[in-house]
């Protein structure tokens, strides 16, 4: 089936007690059972739930993968993940990943034996080079929060798999319409449902998909024993919310690459990061392995001074965390999603006080346009 269909169709079957043609919020915390080991698939909520196990199978579909797991946010689907290597092993990760990794990586899961390399995956050979007889998965994001670099998805698998360490692959910012890490050879995807699965700016989730049995047991058992799961209506919303994950993503993509280009050009801007510019140096690599280019933005204005006039100027674009909601939303990478990342390590990355990270939403593109285009007519 195609990607549309797949969506509207994988994991919503209709109802078999009413026939209805969403799937049901099981707002329930356990299951009535015929008798001692006799139930029908479902004996407690926090193992299984139904309108969870519809949403699980929805998007592995979606990314090509047999099994889905939903978690209760994207750093909880993180967490689970990094469960799968053990006490000493050596993880490589993307240096310029989203805030909220680095401090899981660095501050919490590095307490409990895991060491962590932050390499500039952009170049296979950089990771070559990190790989350890104890290196057991590369953890990579692309395109990056905020300063968009690629990765070669292909490449860096194929490194990993001769180390013998497995590849995860934060997909949060292209969703599965516009990249497909599996495909490439990537072992495990991960996301924030929160931003464009949902869609709509209500609700916290995280995801994992990957075809490994046992590697899919493992999560299984590790969702039901540390019990960080997605509640039945939050998955209930992020099904609603892929049913027109298509129709959003190819708009998502047209209007981003439309304030792209109008930000590239305006001469208050002094750089644009968005893989969709021909100037963009894995513009080339982006156009192989991506659908299109999104919809997520970032520009530097050359100080936090300039940055604070554009972010308090804005009036349809709202000033908030997080991303890929119908609405427009603008922010401050350095003191918002990157502030637990430390400033020289920010500078190195181009993660500067002047860069705004915009996420275009689905507004009319003139509008979202015109609204930036005088807040940055403020600058001097």
């Amino acid at each position: 089936m195609g990607f549309s269909t797949t969506a509207i169709h994988a994991g919503n079957e209709p109802d078999p007690t009413t026939g209805a043609v969403t799937v049901p919020i099981y707002q329930t915390s356990t299951f009535a059972q015929e008798g001692l080991g006799k139930h029908k698939g479902y004996e407690y909520a926090r193992t299984k739930n139904p309108t969870r196990a519809a949403l699980e199978k929805n998007i592995a579909a979606l990314e090509g993968g047999r099994f889905g797991f939903a978690f209760a946010s994207g750093m909880a689907a993180i967490d689970a993940v990094l469960r799968l290597v053990h006490s000493g092993a050596h993880v490589i990760v993307s240096d310029n990943t989203y805030g909220g990794t680095f401090r899981l990586f660095t501050r919490v899961l590095a307490n409990y034996g895991l060491v962590f390399s932050f390499v500039d995956t952009t170049d296979p050979l950089n990771v070559e080079r990190a790989v350890r007889d104890e290196t057991r998965m590369i953890f990579i994001e692309t395109p990056t929060n905020p300063v968009m670099a690629v990765t070669d998805l292909r490449a860096v698998s194929d490194i990993a798999h001769a180390a013998g360490a497995i590849v995860v692959c934060d997909n949060t910012f292209m969703s599965p319409y516009l990249q497909r890490p599996l495909d490439f050879g990537v072992d495990i995807v991960v996301h924030s449902t929160t931003k464009y699965l949902n869609g709509h700016s209500d609700g916290v989730g995280g995801v994992v998909v990957l075809n490994d049995d046992e590697r899919a047991e493992r999560l299984g058992f590790i969702q039901n024993s540390v019990g960080a799961i997605l509640s039945p209506f939050d998955s209930w919303l992020v099904l609603r919310g892929t049913k027109t994950l298509a129709l959003r993503m190819a708009q998502h993509d047209r209007a981003g690459r439309a304030v792209a280009a109008f930000l590239d050009e305006h001469p208050k801007v002094q750089r644009v990061y968005y893989t969709g510019l021909a100037s963009h140096p894995q513009h080339e690599l982006a156009r192989r392995q991506q659908r299109g280019f999104g919809g997520m933005v970032s520009f530097d204005v050359g100080s936090l001074e300039r940055a604070r006039l554009v972010l308090e100027s804005v009036r349809l674009c709202t000033l908030a965390e997080s991303l890929g909601g119908v609405e427009t939303l603008i922010s401050h990478p350095a003191t918002m999603t990157h502030a637990s990342v430390a400033p020289e390590a920010r500078a190195r990355l181009g993660i500067t006080d002047g860069l705004v990270r915009i996420s275009v939403g689905l507004e009319d593109v003139e509008d979202i346009i015109a609204d930036l285009d005088q807040a940055l007519s403020r600058l001097a």
